[in-house]
């Protein structure tokens, strides 16, 4: 990329809401200079940024790219695509993959794909437990060895407790942390969606919202008392938010997420048997979707992650019961938490940056992407004035599983920029 100049665009940061106009130059993949008006010079590409917003690029944590194994519903090189498509620069994949990746060599084939495929950084974590099974310890010393900071059994909680305390006894001991799914299965069911009212009205039986919070409060029980750090995924209960809450006021390691669509969406949208709406944890209550925004605007959530999960369309035509869950998130987080909260005033610029682009990268241990003088090229320009469609045309992972699909919000990405390279360009 030549050298690039940002005029009159809004910058957002992590620090406030309030949004800095400013001319913005960029030269050799970092941030020459950075103030209110700088002059033009010959052979600078410009590009007259008025009323859009200029942010730093988001950082996903939570991912599921489907290679090796599952390549018909996504793979690295379509998913990450995906990714800059909506604004994101840097993720985090989850192991639960075919086979799983649970020991040195899956890591380095994993990383030897990214090489290959990838326009942004990719991070990947590793399992737990071997195979996912829930029987032995995965190859844990290879693979932090490789550079893992994540371990997780995603789509699954540890079911052996016992087991589970040792891994957090042996590891913790190193630089990196755990991440739980949780649920009970016993109390599970089919993992079809929310116990209540709709499960009710279906005819079919529902996941209770307990089943959650009773193991989120069982891992971070075993954090604390074995010294590991925890991070819980995808929370989706109030009582469950809370109980995070409790926990981080007696001193817990633990950190959260919350994915965009537990906030917007609750059983209620479900309808007519709608698969687009059928994700692990269930989507709960409207009461439960006001009690997550609270949580994310005072902090109990230190980050937003999408747990994009990418389905073929015959997957999810199936019935119900039997259609998988998951929803993909990655081209839509940034447009739609802009289209319903931030465009209404429910929370500013700062919080999405913060929760969405420089927490999640300190929790993987990188530094945040702050606009300023000397940093690195490595942001987003944001429209609000303009609208974007997401047909499948538009986006570019492979599977289509989302609420959004063929629907129009306001707000569009028209730039993204990583060091020395655009990635995308709708300017």
């Amino acid at each position: 990329m030549s050298s690039l100049l940002i005029q009159n665009a809004r910058v957002a940061s992590e620090d406030s809401d309030d949004l800095i106009l400013s001319d913005v130059l960029v030269e050799k993949g970092h941030i020459a200079c950075i103030k209110p008006s700088i002059k033009i010079a010959d052979g600078v590409r410009v590009i007259d940024a008025a009323n859009r917003i200029l942010m730093p690029a988001m950082f996903d944590t939570h991912i599921h790219m489907r290679e090796p194994g599952q390549e018909a519903k996504e793979t690295i090189e379509s998913g990450t695509e995906a990714a800059i498509n909506g604004g994101v620069t840097g993720v985090v994949l989850m192991p639960n993959t075919t086979p799983a990746i649970d020991s040195a060599a899956m890591v380095r084939m994993i990383y030897d794909i990214v090489e290959r495929d990838a326009r942004i950084p990719v991070h990947t974590s590793g399992c737990i437990t071997k195979g996912r099974e829930g029987s032995q310890l995965a190859g844990i010393d290879g693979m932090l060895g490789l550079g893992v900071k994540m371990l997780t059994d995603d789509g699954d909680a540890v079911p052996n407790i016992s087991l589970l305390k040792h891994a957090m006894e042996y590891a913790s001991e190193f630089d990196c942390f755990f991440a739980s799914h949780c649920e009970v299965l016993e109390l599970s069911g089919p993992r079809a969606l929310n116990e209540g009212v709709v499960s009710h009205r279906l005819g079919i039986a529902g996941t209770p919202a307990c089943s959650e919070e009773i193991c989120i409060d069982r891992d971070i029980r075993l954090a604390h008392a074995t010294g590991a750090r925890l991070h819980i995924q995808h929370v989706s209960s109030r009582i469950g938010m809370e109980t995070i809450r409790w926990w981080k006021e007696m001193g817990a390691q633990v950190t959260a997420e919350v994915s965009p669509h537990h906030l917007l969406f609750n059983e209620e949208d479900i309808g007519d048997y709608d698969t687009h709406y059928k994700m692990n944890p269930p989507l709960r209550t409207a009461a439960d979707n006001a009690a997550l925004l609270e949580g994310l605007k005072d902090g109990v959530f230190d980050i937003i992650a999408t747990d994009h999960a990418p389905h073929t369309p015959f997957e999810k035509s199936q019935d119900f019961v039997t259609a998988p869950n998951g929803i993909t998130g990655l081209e839509t987080a940034v447009i739609s938490l802009y289209h319903h909260y931030i465009r209404k005033g429910e929370f500013g610029w700062g919080l999405l940056v913060k929760r969405y682009s420089a927490e999640p990268r300190r929790m993987m241990g990188l530094n945040p992407v702050p606009l300023v003088d000397g940093g690195k090229a490595d942001f987003l320009l944001f429209n609000p004035d303009g609208q974007t469609t997401f047909s499948a045309d538009y986006m570019q992972s492979k599977s289509h599983n989302t609420p959004f699909l063929d629907k129009t919000l306001h707000g569009s990405i028209d730039l993204v920029v990583l060091g020395d390279e655009v990635l995308l360009d709708r300017a």
